[in-house]
């Protein structure tokens, strides 16, 4: 009987994704970027000692701190989005 068993994952990526989740990344924006379900990383972010915030708390962060930024930043800010969301489709049409 064959099983399906997936191989585990190489200790540089748990490693690159635990880094990612202190630098403020949803662990369920990940699994999506990388293939990985969220759980793993969760796991591996908790062996590690790094507290895991929500996406919730994420999209509040972002929001709290795009307050204190004067009028031209803001204009600015909402570009860049735009730019990176475009860039981000082409580069996935692409793909």
């Amino acid at each position: 009987m064959t099983q399906n068993y997936k191989p585990a994952y190489p200790p540089e990526f748990r490693q690159q994704m635990v880094e990612l989740v202190a630098l403020g990344k949803c662990p369920k924006q990940l699994s999506k970027e990388f293939g990985c379900h969220y759980t793993s990383i969760q796991t591996w972010c908790r062996a590690a000692g790094v507290p895991i915030r929500s996406s919730q708390a994420i999209a509040f962060a972002a929001t709290s701190s795009v307050a204190s930024l004067s009028a031209n930043e803001r204009q600015e800010l909402l570009e860049l989005r735009k730019k990176l969301k475009r860039v981000e489709m082409e580069r996935d049409i692409l793909a």
